[in-house]
């Protein structure tokens, strides 16, 4: 199918549908979706080189994804890639995947966006004072932020949940428990993410004159194992905690073996709160003790940056520039009172 037997099934013209399938305000909704339906049912396919020679546009979302020799693959980015991709594949976007370095990201960002091949970038593991942001600021390439950095100003289009929120909430309801030896299973600790939900974390603490102990907190990348072994180092403690937060449900998945290894039951003998982001393959309803969580979409978020990318490079309707979106507290088993001395 090409565009002239198009344009022929159709009865309409080869600009129309051309501008219909780029996108172009002018062209009505309903003559947009008529077309689009039309191309998807028969397999056309515009070509690029031509799309972006009339349009000016590379119809392509770049991103860089660190990776490097014993960096471990991360199960949530996967997730967010997902969400980006159902949105993108509504508007025949494509990615530009960059790998790189950790080390490296700032200057794959600068060469990602000098190729000319991305019409739109986002940005993704985001630090304190990440300077990606500011290099992105000085460049004319529009961009999304999933996450917040902290120690510059929030002058800058984001997505982000409520991190400190979230574990605020979650740790208020274990107090409110009875439960006062509380303990964190946190994500990398440079990560802007992970340095909220400590916050929060020590916020509901403080206000019952408590602190988070340093032997009672994990940083590590968000894998079982690692929830695994930190709960079995707090469970060493002369003192355990009577319940423990996890920033996934990854973690939690590990720091579940440990407890029941430990042949404790969770929910009686100790309780815990996962953050879930909801996984298709772990969903914390589906554990043998349902895990009550701090419950948020990573594939929602990625599909509302990619819908916020589409709409600033077609030009439609600008969206909000930037969104902090609350997490919902969903109370299952693995949290109740905490056991009697």
């Amino acid at each position: 199918m090409n565009l002239k037997q198009l344009s022929q099934l159709l009865g309409l013209s080869q600009t129309t549908i051309s501008r219909a399938l780029n996108g172009y305000p002018e062209v009505n909704a309903e003559t947009r979706e008529r077309v689009v339906q039309a191309a998807r049912d028969t397999g056309y396919r515009p070509n690029r080189a031509a799309q972006r020679l009339a349009t000016g546009r590379a119809g392509s979302i770049g991103l860089v994804m660190p990776t490097a020799e014993g960096y471990a693959s991360d199960v949530h980015f996967g997730e967010f890639l997902a969400g980006l991709g159902d949105e993108a594949v509504r508007h025949d976007f494509h990615f530009v995947i960059s790998p790189s370095h950790p080390d490296d990201e700032e200057a794959a960002c600068r060469r990602l966006v000098a190729s000319g091949n991305i019409d739109a970038i986002f940005l993704a593991y985001i630090r304190e004072k990440d300077p990606r942001i500011a290099m992105l600021k000085s460049l004319s390439t529009p961009f999304v932020v999933h996450g917040r950095s902290l120690g510059i100003p929030t002058d800058y289009p984001f997505l982000d949940i409520d991190n400190t929120a979230a574990f605020y909430d979650a740790t208020r309801l274990l107090m409110q428990l009875g439960h006062r030896r509380i303990a964190l299973i946190n994500g990398p600790e440079h990560l802007a993410f992970a340095i909220r939900r400590r916050k929060g974390t020590e916020r509901a603490l403080a206000e019952h004159g408590l602190v988070l102990q340093e032997n009672c907190m994990q940083h590590s990348q968000m894998m079982d194992e690692h929830g695994f072994r930190g709960m079995q180092r707090f469970l060493r403690l002369e003192e355990p905690p009577t319940a423990v937060l996890c920033s996934s449900t990854v973690l939690a998945l590990g720091a579940v073996r440990a407890i029941n290894q430990a042949g404790l039951a969770l929910g009686k003998d100790i309780s815990l709160i996962a953050h879930d982001d909801v996984l298709p393959m772990l969903k914390p309803e589906n554990f043998m003790v349902p895990l009550t969580t701090t419950r948020s979409s990573l594939r929602a978020a990625g599909s509302r940056i990619a819908k916020r990318l589409i709409a600033r490079i077609l030009k439609h309707e600008p969206l909000p520039e930037q969104e902090l979106w609350k997490t919902e507290l969903i109370v299952r088993a693995s949290t109740g009172p905490a056991p009697q001395e």
